[in-house]
């Protein structure tokens, strides 16, 4: 555990585990599986001590969210690592052309090196963990630099990842702003960035000066559309669901909500009723969690205040309950006639703010969609399968989920990441594994090779080749 690491150690830790990635290329199948069963017992160890961490950083958040939304997702992406990983090392074949033959090729999948990783505060024990997994089932050294608004975490994982692990294969370094700038201008092999879309171009500049790749996983502005042909009832627990889990804090949560003109009432009863059925309290509720900072808590409000001073409606849904000093737990809240140049329309919201906003055709809503940056999430609602296949061809966005929300991103087989505004890279499962390793390719050229007859000097013969070879193209 580094706290507050000044540059010049950041630079002595960075040195250490480049020279020891140089120094083992090949990162054997038993070296991969150690580290991964290291967390592994890291995690199945220490799981609820991380939690109670989490809850103390947030205020108000359950043991179980914690459970289900960061540790569990870890616990199933090591599973299906574990079990995997033997196949993905494993050099893959290529079929050779014609022309090159009797040739034969393969891509060989190698370490990257010295990965580096900025994790959010959000989902601080899975987002952080999850890359670091990643990288070291890729067979890299990895740096972790997490949050510094979530001190009581960010600490206990620095401690427990110091006490498993070498600092030449991973170790954790603590600070605020100043550290993340020194840390993400360090000659990383790959630099892995969890944050908002602003902060991920300050880190994008920083990784281009030293030329190193990046995967930015960030935000945007997840639409929902609600198809004329949905079950509005069932639509709005799932919306509700999506839309409140961590209180809005989810990169891949709705952001607003696309309906059929003259259904809003029906929808706010609707969502309303969800609501009450989810969280039948929402002050002292350990489920619903609080919003992570003062600071956070006062924008949410300054966003709403500004779209109702322009004409919104805001219902808020307030099912109850005894607030708990400083908890911050902050009532659902829809947003009904937004005016188009609100903050709430134009900015990500990331709290339990929901606008409403109605189409008169389904050509309108994906108009709308597609006049925007592309979003991280996109979700459908409905049993119009030529509407659904409309929307899947005419809009991008990182995911999707059909009739539900979120759950695309549990699917370890589906990639995850964004496009444009939204991010880039794609990591979970196979793509994550590819996306922190270099697949060198390979040519082993045979003894019955006759490349000569491509040599100068040219004439009569090469003429020949070259007309037979492209009759066969």
């Amino acid at each position: 555990m580094i706290p507050s690491a000044p540059n010049s150690l950041l630079k002595t830790l960075f040195d250490a585990q480049h020279t020891a990635s140089r120094a083992q290329t090949d990162v054997p199948l038993a070296t991969r599986r150690s580290r991964l069963l290291r967390m592994k017992a890291l995690i199945d160890d220490h799981g609820a001590t991380l939690a109670q961490a989490v809850q103390k950083d947030f205020g108000v958040r359950s043991p179980q969210l914690t459970e289900i939304a960061d540790l569990f997702v870890l616990r199933t992406l090591l599973s299906h690592t574990l079990k995997s990983l033997p196949k993905w090392m494993k050099p893959q074949k290529v079929s050779t052309p014609l022309y090159l033959q009797p040739a034969s090729a393969y891509l060989q999948r190698q370490p990257l090196g010295v990965v580096g990783v900025v994790s959010p505060w959000n989902y601080p024990v899975q987002l952080a963990l999850g890359p670091v997994i990643t990288a070291l089932a890729a067979g890299n050294r990895v740096m972790l630099k997490p949050s510094e608004l979530t001190p009581a975490t960010s600490a206990l994982m620095a401690d427990l990842i110091g006490k498993a692990f070498a600092p030449d294969e991973l170790c954790v370094v603590l600070g605020g702003g100043e550290l993340a700038a020194q840390f993400t201008s360090l000659p990383f092999d790959h630099l892995f960035f969890t944050g908002s879309t602003a902060v991920g171009r300050i880190v994008a500049k920083a990784a281009a000066a030293n030329l190193t790749p990046t995967t930015l996983e960030l935000g945007g502005k997840s639409p929902c559309i609600i198809d004329a042909s949905c079950d509005l009832h069932a639509a709005a627990t799932k919306i509700a669901h999506g839309k409140l889990l961590n209180a809005g804090q989810t990169c891949i949560a709705p952001d607003y909500v696309l309906l059929p003109t003259g259904r809003e009432a029906a929808f706010g009863h609707a969502f309303a009723q969800a609501v009450a059925k989810l969280f039948p309290t929402i002050a002292g509720n350990p489920d619903y969690a609080a919003i992570i900072s003062p600071r956070h808590h006062a924008r949410l409000q300054t966003m709403l205040a500004s779209a109702e001073q322009g004409g919104a409606r805001l219902q808020i849904i307030n099912t109850g309950g005894v607030a708990t000093e400083g908890s911050r737990q902050m009532p659902p809240v829809l947003v009904f006639d937004a005016p188009p140049g609100c903050t709430l329309l134009q900015e990500e919201i990331f709290g339990p703010i929901l606008p409403v906003l109605t189409y008169d055709s389904l050509d309108a809503a994906i108009e709308y969609i597609n006049a925007r940056p592309r979003p991280l999430a996109l979700y459908w609602f409905g049993t119009d399968n030529a509407a659904q296949g409309k929307v899947l061809a005419q809009t991008v966005s990182g995911g999707v989920t059909i009739n539900d929300t979120l759950m695309h991103i549990a699917h370890e087989n589906l990639p995850f990441g964004g496009i444009g505004d939204s991010g880039w890279g794609s990591y979970h499962g196979e793509a994550g594994f590819l996306r922190l390793t270099m697949q060198k390719p390979v040519l082993v050229q045979s003894r019955w090779a006759r490349g000569d007859l491509f040599y100068p000097p040219y004439g009569k013969r090469f003429d020949q080749v070259m007309g037979l070879l492209k009759r066969w193209l």
